[in-house]
């Protein structure tokens, strides 16, 4: 792999420099971070810092800490999951700092940024580590910079799409960031299949000790998912249902996952890939209703069926998907996003169609803007008397904004695949150093590993049982 020797520093220096100059030339600070924004009788208990950076450090914990470690389940890939987990979610977060300011910031010919912008940025951040699972441990450092490079700038503008011209409600990503990222994924290791992997790879699995590190990531993930799917709705009450929502849906689907794991086994045991993945399934399947009137019970049966689909899914569905269909998902991003991303999208649909208007009373406009009357409605007027806060929006009902949800389900995924293929492709030049098969899924091509003196680790086994042999007599 001497490749990479040249090609690896060559791409992060030239990337780091475009976007030093980038940043140089268009990044400027918001008002809650100028100084001269400021004077002696500004109340700085306002500041956006304060009611952002606590959330912002639980998303943290969630893309480099607990992805990282659930990324280092593979036994001779530790190295690799985790470190270049840490290595395309920094270059994410800059690059799509930039992106999403020439989206959503740009004014005065600069992009504007705060605390608020480093969150949506890991939000981007997310969608790139669920794709990176697809290819894990088959695509080399540049490759999954390019892949990092290619898929922010196409999220965003799907995400903009769906936000902004479809104005759907999605708070916790279950449309926009995990149907997206998952067929995005699933796409790019479609277009990269390798045949010599077909019946598998010696060194594609876990042992005992990579496998306790990658349930502590799930348990992370697990700790700090009401703050992800929280973080957008409105504030209040709306933010309140997303954690109480989120947390019973986890919870619902994790002790599901244990009986459906045990039930799925001839001798019932069960199998703690399915506990690190399925287990968090429960968020992903709340996230689009989330914020909404689902009720607890309702939270609490997407986390059961989430949980039932996404461990029939390890069982049944992703050997089936390597065989059948030629998509080789290392990760399962399937089960874990992709389906229970579809759950989410329909119980959103389901909750807006079912809940009256009067379950939320005044709250409806805070929960869906788009369906505030229009500008010049007369109702408009009357709501204003009594929520000044209010701005027009597009007088929607509810069947209106259940058809814009299924409508972004069709955009995402038809942008996911279209842009996950070309990527594809384009990670298949030959140049981008991708690794032979039988250097997947192992780091020694990548880093300095210690090396195991299995010789001496044998002996010295050996040694132990001789010596516990001889305290009980036994003939060694």
């Amino acid at each position: 792999m001497s490749a990479i020797r040249c090609r690896l520093p060559f791409l992060v220096i030239f990337l780091e420099g475009i976007l030093l100059v980038l940043i140089a030339l268009f990044v400027t600070y918001d008002e809650h971070t100028d100084a001269a924004a400021h004077s002696n009788e500004t109340d700085h208990r306002h500041n956006q810092l304060y009611a952002i950076f606590p959330v912002f450090q639980d998303v943290q914990v969630m893309i480099f800490v607990g992805f990282g470690l659930l990324m280092g389940f593979l036994k001779k890939y530790g190295y690799g999951g985790i470190a270049f987990n840490f290595m395309i979610a920094v270059f994410s977060v800059q690059w799509a700092l930039l992106v999403q300011g020439w989206f959503y910031h740009f004014h005065d010919g600069r992009i504007h940024i705060g605390v608020y912008n480093l969150l949506t940025a890991e939000t981007a951040c997310a969608t790139v580590m669920i794709s990176f699972g697809a290819v894990l441990g088959k695509t080399s450092p540049v490759q999954i910079l390019i892949l990092s490079l290619l898929e922010v700038p196409i999220f965003t503008a799907t995400e903009w799409i769906i936000m902004e011209l479809l104005k759907i409600k999605d708070v916790g990503g279950s449309i926009t960031i995990h149907l997206f990222a998952c067929y995005f994924g699933l796409s790019v290791t479609t277009v990269l299949y390798r045949p010599g992997l077909k019946d598998g790879h010696k060194d594609e699995g876990a042992d005992y000790n990579s496998d306790k590190m990658a349930m502590l990531g799930t348990l992370l993930l697990w700790v700090f998912w009401p703050s992800f799917n929280s973080v957008f709705a409105a504030n209040g009450h709306g933010q309140h249902r997303a954690v109480i929502h989120t947390y019973i849906g986890l919870s619902s689907c994790t002790l599901t996952t244990f009986a459906i794991s045990s039930l799925l086994d001839k001798r019932g045991k069960i199998n703690i890939a399915h506990i690190q993945n399925a287990a968090l399934a429960g968020g992903v399947a709340v996230g689009s209703a989330a914020d909404m009137m689902v009720t607890p019970a309702g939270a609490f049966a997407l986390g059961c069926i989430a949980s039932v689909l996404c461990t029939v899914g390890f069982k049944y569905l992703t050997p089936f998907l390597a065989k059948k269909l030629k998509i080789q998902d290392v990760c399962g991003i399937n089960n874990l996003h992709g389906i229970p991303g579809f759950v989410g999208a329909i119980a959103g649909i389901a909750t807006i169609l079912l809940t009256t208007d009067e379950r939320y009373g005044h709250g409806l406009y805070d929960t869906f803007p788009e369906r505030v009357p229009k500008e010049g409605d007369i109702k408009l007027a009357e709501l204003v008397g009594v929520l000044p806060h209010l701005k027009a929006g597009g007088g929607r009902s509810a069947w209106e904004q259940a058809q814009y949800q299924a409508a972004a389900i069709g955009v995402c995924l038809g942008i996911a695949v279209l842009g996950g293929t070309v990527t594809g492709f384009i990670l298949k030049l030959p140049f981008l150093a991708q690794p032979k098969d039988e250097y997947c899924f192992n780091d020694d091509p990548y880093f300095e590993v210690p090396e195991v003196e299995e010789k001496e680790e044998f002996e010295f086994t050996n040694k132990n049982n001789a010596n516990n042999n001889q305290r009980l007599k036994l003939p060694v």
